[in-house]
């Protein structure tokens, strides 16, 4: 990158404080339509400048089980897609998400300095500083005699929180367009770290029903949903520790009423991660086991819902060059990144399985996120901008080998 570029965008670390501190105080939780269509109105404003090819895609309601064991619909918000010149002879993905797990009625809202370099705030980690990241990266490289050589596609989805239900088919249909990508989910650290390989996740929901019946006067006549829903969940929680990487949490349940009634109903939720492909069918089939070990209790039906929805990044050679090339074109610019494995996942984990060599931790150095103690370095947003924008430069010169 140029001196001129490289100093632009530290002159540019006021106006990217500002912007944060300006989208991070809009409420933009995944199921808050009316905030999201207000990010996505932003987003779709400041990446104007860059590019004129700018879609605003909409898709079908997603299905959600409710705690009344009956499935609803979901009403998902937009995918912002900008692209730039996409006949170059080199193409890159850009993704990030403008959704946050922050409702509108949750009482953190606003952004709040902690120190002259830290600030705490709704998503100004995930990812709202990613995002800045990203625009700034390209308004920058598109300074770059480079650019020219460079395709780029920008997409903006507003359900990855909740696994890109709508989005994730659209994400992956891309794939083959593309050389790489990069996904501007914050750093796995404070001082930087990329990640690496990646758990899946699977998630599963499971009704149970009953007999209700009379707690006093017709006790026996009673089948408890939550008896029935708590053997369930021994069951599954004891398949911890069977297979290496593969964890199942319990992590939601619902039932009961007056405490005079036998409930005959109970939902609950279980979180699966898992380390390979070949996994999945072992987990598919311990879950149909305990329920159908649960379904042979007198008087008791049980359904079970749900479906792996993110696939494990595994690291192939492909990978591990870009992850190279991301740890050592840092070091160049002095920043020092290490690579670590996570449980976590995000839109990487499925651009990944339709491989494409994807690096998806590019974004702010921060912490506590999804709590509301979650902060930003600020000093990262123009950090990992620069960073980004060698990477883009590298590649628009073909200096990219993967």
């Amino acid at each position: 990158m140029s001196q001129q570029n490289f100093s632009w965008l530290e002159s540019e670390y006021s106006n990217m404080c500002e912007h944060l501190r300006i989208w991070s105080n809009i409420n933009s939780g995944t199921y808050h339509l009316a905030g999201l269509e207000r990010m996505a109105d932003v987003i779709q404003t400041e990446f104007a400048d860059l590019s004129h090819d700018i879609q605003r895609i909409n898709f079908p309601d997603a299905f959600e089980m409710g705690d009344d064991g009956q499935l609803h619909e979901v009403a998902l918000g937009p995918l912002i897609q900008i692209r730039q010149r996409p006949n170059a002879p080199h193409q890159v993905l850009l993704t990030g998400h403008m959704d946050t797990v922050y409702p509108p009625d949750h009482p953190f809202q606003s952004v709040k300095p902690i120190d002259d370099h830290t600030w705490n705030g709704p998503g100004v980690t995930d990812m709202k500083g990613g995002l800045l990241v990203m625009l700034y990266a390209l308004q920058a490289f598109e300074r770059s005699e480079h650019a020219k050589q460079l395709g780029w596609t920008v997409c903006v989805n507003a359900d990855e929180e909740i696994g890109s239900l709508g989005s994730a088919s659209h994400l992956e249909s891309l794939v083959p367009q593309f050389k790489c990508g990069f996904v501007f989910e914050p750093s796995m650290t404070p001082d930087g770290a990329i990640a690496g390989k990646r758990k899946g996740s699977g998630r599963f929901s499971f009704v149970v029903h009953g007999q209700a019946a009379h707690s006093g006067r017709s006790f026996a006549k009673g089948r408890s949903a939550i008896i029935a829903a708590a053997e369930c969940m021994r069951l599954i929680h004891q398949l911890n520790g069977q297979r290496d990487g593969v964890t199942l949490n319990v992590g939601r349940v619902r039932g009961g009423g007056p405490l005079n009634v036998i409930p005959d109903l109970c939902v609950f939720h279980v979180d699966v991660r898992h380390q390979q492909p070949v996994d999945e069918a072992w987990v598919f089939s311990a879950l149909q086991d305990c329920k159908n070990t649960i379904a042979q209790m007198d008087g008791i039906k049980l359904e079970m819902h749900g479906d792996f929805g993110r696939g494990p990044k595994i690291i192939n050679p492909p990978l591990q060059a870009l992850l190279d090339m991301v740890v050592a074109t840092a070091g160049d610019l002095g920043q020092t990144i290490n690579v670590q494995a996570s449980g976590g996942c995000c839109d990487g984990n499925n651009l990944a399985a339709k491989g494409l060599p994807v690096v998806d931790s590019m974004g702010v150095r921060g912490g506590f996120i999804h709590s509301t103690d979650e902060y930003i370095i600020l000093p990262s947003l123009v950090e990992r901008a620069q960073l980004m924008t060698v990477l883009l430069e590298k590649i628009a010169q073909g200096k990219v080998t993967l």
